[in-house]
């Protein structure tokens, strides 16, 4: 007995995108209250990715977050250009991300080195900072 062609097979399939509605976090008093979308939600999903460290936690894929252990103890000249090259990888992945840009280095406080950046995305730009430990 030859098996029949099933209709699901010849269906066609659609792929919706989901929206950037998130759950609101107050970092600095550490709790979660309410909704944001489109520019704040943004936002938040910039932070968390630039603040989880790629690898780390195995709830995450290896697609998701920044490397940043192994630049303790490295010359400036080579964490600048690194950095710039981390933080657009990490924030590529996210499809609402357009480009990343306007990378400027602060590295005036010892050990620590701020990076001002740039992010387009799908609902407008944003100005972001990342604080990197070297």
């Amino acid at each position: 007995m030859i098996p029949s062609m099933n209709s699901i097979l010849t269906t066609e399939i659609q792929v919706e995108t989901q929206g950037s509605e998130n759950y609101k976090m107050f970092f600095t008093e550490k709790f979660i209250n309410g909704h944001v979308n489109e520019l704040e939600a943004m936002h938040q999903v910039i932070y968390k990715i630039l603040n989880t460290e790629r690898y780390q936690y195995i709830i995450y894929s290896w697609d998701y977050g920044i490397e940043t252990l192994d630049l303790y103890g490295e010359p400036i000249s080579y964490i600048c250009p690194e950095i710039e090259r981390r933080i657009i990888e990490a924030l590529i992945q996210d499809d609402r991300i357009e480009s990343i840009d306007n990378f400027e280095f602060d590295y005036s406080k010892k050990g620590k080195l701020l990076v001002t950046f740039s992010v387009h995305t799908i609902y407008g730009d944003l100005e972001e900072e990342k604080v990197v430990n070297y």
